[in-house]
């Protein structure tokens, strides 16, 4: 086969990995209830079945982006898949709740090793084919940005004809048929770290790698309320660990997370930024949006399902054509237009307070799906264009952990707007919130300059 149509297959079992965990962590909502009724629990013990996934992936991503790095991106990812194909496989079996949470956390943990491993292999990808990199990465961002989107609909399908189990089966055969993409057609690992086990557990900065993660963990518990007498608590261990991560970073050589050459890197650092905010802004949609259709316009949550699938439609067709115009245009026009076409999506979203037709419903979720699709490739190729290749898996890891961070600040948020009530007024303070926030995008935006 010629460069190009290997390549095309390379990238299209990496999309498939990358899409299982925006797929899983979206399409669990619809199963919240069967869980309950079959494990009988009550409404905050089965959340956990989602708190564990969000929790493992916003602090898995940057660990495996590092492994990817220093062990090669082809295996990596490969190990990453099999690890998601047995868990699945055996999770309908789990006996107990327990068991099904943590399932869900080591599934997290192998789907997160999907996109910072696709991200490495970007670079060789778009050179064997020939074409700039906005080109795979644009297919692979892609497939993370639709799967998040049509994953309710997916699960109300799954759960509906088959049941809960279905939701951890369906995993089985699409992380097999990424490995055999990848296996047969992605270029293999360029050499990496080798030597003695000691050598390598000794350089690995495991100290440091642990209280990132615990810092996360701990941290994001408390955003997301989990444990409410305990919140504050939460918080001042997240905070010391933090402190403490940054002191043996600065000290340890090789570290983790170079933070002195990220504390130097301006444009990453904007990236970052702008795209936590820009998830925020997004999420306070996803997720505020459903919740005012049912309770205050009646839906039922099939209906609902449906009417959000608009966004997953055009999202996916605005992101070729954004990649497109970033090669004709460059990356921060197109990432600044998309910051525009945000503002002006949120600032509609105030007309759900006079009316919830159908159609008008419709045409707000489309012209949400626009800036969705623009400006996330845009960020995810600004975040490429910011990096050197050999930190492009970490990277990779910190920006999906930014798109974490942007949905828990809109949950927390949601739960404050909507604490006396869903309706259409607190809706519309939400919009105001959704408009402050899409500024500040906009400001980081302008800012914005790629790395030479």
């Amino acid at each position: 086969m010629s460069n190009s149509p290997r390549t095309g297959l390379a990238v299209a079992g990496l999309s498939l990995g990358t899409a299982l965990n925006p797929l899983n962590s979206s399409m669990i909502a619809v199963a919240l209830v069967v869980l309950r009724a079959d494990f009988g629990l009550d409404v905050a013990t089965v959340t956990w079945v989602i708190t564990s996934f969000y929790l493992t992936s916003a602090a898995g991503q940057p660990l495996m982006g590092r492994l990817a790095d220093r062990f090669g991106p082809r295996r990596l990812f490969m190990l990453g898949m099999a690890l998601v194909a047995a868990t699945c496989a055996l999770a309908p079996f789990a006996p107990n709740f327990a068991l099904l949470c943590v399932a869900r956390a080591v599934m997290a943990l192998g789907t997160a090793t999907a996109y910072p491993s696709a991200v490495v292999m970007v670079g060789a990808l778009a050179k064997l084919a020939d074409v700039k990199s906005t080109r795979p990465l644009g297919r692979i961002q892609m497939a993370n940005t639709s799967a998040a989107a049509v994953g309710p609909v997916v699960g109300g399908l799954l759960v509906g004809f088959v049941g809960w189990e279905a939701l951890f089966l369906v995993n089985v055969p699409l992380a097999l048929g990424a490995i055999l993409l990848v296996r047969q057609f992605a270029p293999a690992d360029e050499d990496r770290e080798r030597g003695r086990a000691a050598e390598l557990l000794r350089d690995s900065d495991i100290p440091g790698i642990l209280a990132f993660i615990g810092s996360m963990v701990l941290v994001m518990m408390a955003l997301l309320n989990v444990v409410p007498e305990y919140r504050w608590w939460l918080l001042g261990a997240g905070t010391l660990l933090a402190v403490l991560f940054v002191w043996r970073e600065l000290r340890f050589d090789p570290p983790f997370l170079d933070l002195r050459l990220l504390g130097r890197n301006r444009p990453l650092l904007l990236v970052y930024l702008g795209f936590a905010l820009f998830n925020g802004v997004y999420y306070f949609a996803f997720f505020g949006l459903p919740q005012l259709l049912q309770e205050a316009g009646g839906y039922e949550p099939g209906l609902v399902g449906l009417l959000m699938l608009p966004l997953a439609a055009v999202s996916v067709i605005s992101t070729p054509l954004a990649v497109r115009a970033m090669d004709r245009i460059g990356v921060k026009r197109v990432l600044i237009a998309g910051v525009v076409l945000l503002i002006a999506a949120s600032g509609t979203m105030w007309l759900l307070t006079a009316s919830f037709a159908i159609p008008l419903v419709i045409a707000l979720t489309a012209m949400l799906g626009v800036p969705y699709g623009v400006v996330s490739i845009a960020s995810s190729q600004g975040m490429y264009l910011s990096t050197r290749p050999e930190e492009r898996g970490v990277a990779a890891g910190i920006f999906q952990t930014c798109r974490y961070l942007g949905a828990i600040t809109a949950t927390v948020l949601i739960g404050i707007f909507y604490g006396t009530g869903v309706n259409q007024a607190n809706w519309g303070l939400m919009v105001f919130t959704m408009l402050g926030l899409g500024a500040v995008v906009f400001a980081v935006s302008l800012m914005w300059r790629e790395r030479r």
